[in-house]
């Protein structure tokens, strides 16, 4: 091999490996980012469920309660630059493969892509709620409620619309059943660095990750069992966004103490994303 080759190599290395560092300090501060949305959704939640039902138990609810901490303004642009730092992590996987032995399978490049286009959604809508000054602006401070019912209602106006509302809420509800399987299962432990973890942070991670993800995939799918009924009764106000969704545990025969375990594994998984920020294979 002679010198010129050797060159193109080591400045194809040295990209790659610049590449490599910066999807991971993306990954890790969209799983950061991630963490502190659920950790405030699910505390507003535990609001909710004390009495204070003027909490908005959603990613409004969460930026405007950042909005009105010292230095707001500052927290809500670093939320969402780190969940745009998702969404090129999950870019980067769609393009190149993720972690693993399957990581350039189809599927996982098809799921990748289909998580980009979200967090891109979501790290638009909270820069634009940043960008807007706190809870005054649109984007990431209108009501998941509303958005949702509207959505549903012009969804519902489109031929075959009730079929294609339908067939997004069994899709909802089947990625909520996915979820809580995949969390009971502790499927995530494929995705973590054990040797850089104590035994008592394993622990720690594996009460959060079940507990959490069992909590998160419970949400998504009677969110999506809302929608299927919204179908069914050609209703849109039977379509629920995530604030009514877990309001809906609330009356239940179990009383407001459903919304509160619901509520408190939307913490843990919160807790669980930062974990996953430190210790994920990326």
């Amino acid at each position: 091999m002679n010198a010129n080759a050797l060159t193109r190599n080591g400045r194809i290395g040295a990209r790659r490996a610049a590449r490599g560092s910066a999807v991971d300090a993306a990954a890790r501060a969209g799983l950061t980012a991630r963490g502190v949305i659920y950790l405030l959704v699910g505390l507003l939640a535990l609001q909710i469920a004390f009495g204070d039902g003027e909490k908005q138990a959603d990613r409004g609810g969460a930026l405007a309660e950042l909005a009105e901490k010292p230095f707001g303004a500052v927290l809500l642009w670093a939320l969402g630059i780190g969940l745009a730092g998702m969404a090129v992590w999950r870019l980067s996987e769609a393009l190149f493969g993720a972690a693993g032995p399957d990581g350039r399978s189809w599927p996982k490049r098809l799921l990748a892509a289909v998580r980009c286009v979200f967090y891109g959604i979501v790290a638009y809508s909270v820069l634009s709620f940043a960008a807007g000054g706190g809870a005054g602006s649109g984007g990431g401070g209108g009501s998941s409620d509303r958005q949702s019912r509207d959505v549903t209602a012009r969804a519902l106006e489109w031929p075959g619309g009730r079929w294609l509302v339908a067939a997004a809420g069994v899709a909802i509800a089947g990625a909520g059943v996915w979820i809580g399987v995949r969390a009971v299962l502790r499927k995530y432990r494929d995705k973590l660095k054990p040797a850089a973890m104590s035994p008592g942070a394993r622990r720690a991670v594996d009460v959060t990750g079940v507990v959490g993800g069992a909590a998160r995939g419970l949400v998504f799918a009677a969110a999506g069992v809302f929608a299927v009924r919204a179908a069914i009764d050609y209703e849109p106000d039977r379509a629920k966004g995530l604030d009514d969704t877990l309001r809906s545990f609330a009356q239940t025969p179990v009383g407001p103490w459903l919304l509160v375990c619901v509520a408190a594994g939307l913490v843990m998984f919160g807790v669980f994303s930062f974990a996953m920020a430190k210790w994920r294979r990326v």
